[in-house]
């Protein structure tokens, strides 16, 4: 099968396209031929070993010294259940499929084995694999965080991001809750942002835009690059701040996934997709991300049909 293989870390240029072996799914897996996957801040972390300068070497010995372990990256996956083990019970071929694959990695390639006991569902029903691959990250992400600032308690909340893929889910979903939401983004961005749901949208780029946000029961940091400091001045008395940045990885849950079909299903959740790119296209895919401007999610297309 085709796969793009991470052979160094380094920049995007280190992924090159290569034939490689098709997995043979365990007893408990599920292999899937794969549509879609994206490029996420976890791709990228490890594709650059960015992580601290005192983290990397301990990251290296965690995932591999000079080049990961598991040379396929991809941490999000839409596609086509083609094979299950003999124990598999809860999938069956021809099954439609999304999954975060977390540390496992995998996505960007043509097959990939799953765990059915893993972070995998079936699709929402009236979802393309492109929109399904840009579920996963995101909105489990976003569900784990908004948890930690206790979004069920809250009656507004303060999201820094709102047009990232974390941000523009963590948006939809506050609104879920019924929890007035004000959002912080690039001034670009804003008309996005309030299609979303935001009742109040500032622009970050303005100078001063600080003076323009109150205090909020719930402040959550979706971007990880807002100084910690400076958000937690705006959470209100018995408040909780959040942020995707030095607070831990998200939990990788199914029942999320559940939870995420629900809200499509229902009109209440849009992916917000930047720009797809092929797999023979990764590099370029990675470049784009690196520049830091994207909005949503950028999706790489494994199969050619797959916007179903």
């Amino acid at each position: 099968m085709k796969a793009a293989i991470c052979t160094a870390y380094g920049p995007p240029e280190v992924l090159v396209i290569q034939e490689v072996h098709q997995p043979k799914p365990k007893s408990n897996e599920i292999l899937i031929q794969v549509h879609a996957s994206a490029v996420h801040s976890g791709d990228r972390r490890l594709r650059a070993l960015d992580v601290p300068a005192l983290g990397k070497l301990p990251m290296r010995l965690v995932v591999g010294f000079k080049a990961p372990r598991q040379p396929i990256l991809g941490v999000v996956l839409a596609g086509t259940v083609v094979e299950t083990g003999n124990s598999v019970k809860n999938f069956q071929v021809g099954d439609n499929v999304y999954a975060l694959t977390g540390m496992r990695f995998g996505g960007y390639a043509e097959f990939a084995c799953v765990n059915e006991s893993k972070c995998v569902f079936q699709m929402p029903a009236h979802a393309s694999f492109i929109e399904a691959a840009a579920l996963p990250f995101g909105g489990t992400t976003a569900l784990h965080f908004l948890r930690k600032a206790r979004i069920e308690r809250a009656t507004n909340v303060l999201i820094y991001g709102g047009a990232g893929a974390v941000g523009s889910t963590a948006v939809q979903i506050a609104k879920h809750y019924g929890v007035h939401v004000t959002a912080v983004c690039h001034e670009r961005n804003i008309e996005l942002v309030k299609r979303l749901g935001a009742d109040v949208v500032v622009d970050y780029s303005r100078e001063g835009y600080d003076r323009d946000l109150g205090t909020y029961d719930a402040v959550f940091d979706a971007s990880g690059k807002i100084d910690k400091r400076l958000a937690k001045k705006h959470v209100a008395e018995n408040g909780a701040f959040s942020s995707v940045a030095g607070q831990g990885p998200a939990s990788e849950r199914k029942e999320d996934l559940m939870f995420l079909n629900e809200l499509f299903e229902a009109g209440e959740l849009q992916p917000v997709i930047d720009s797809v790119y092929s797999l023979d296209e990764i590099v370029e895919a990675h470049r784009y991300v690196d520049q830091g401007t994207k909005v949503g999610n950028v999706i790489v297309r494994i199969k050619e049909e797959s916007i179903r």
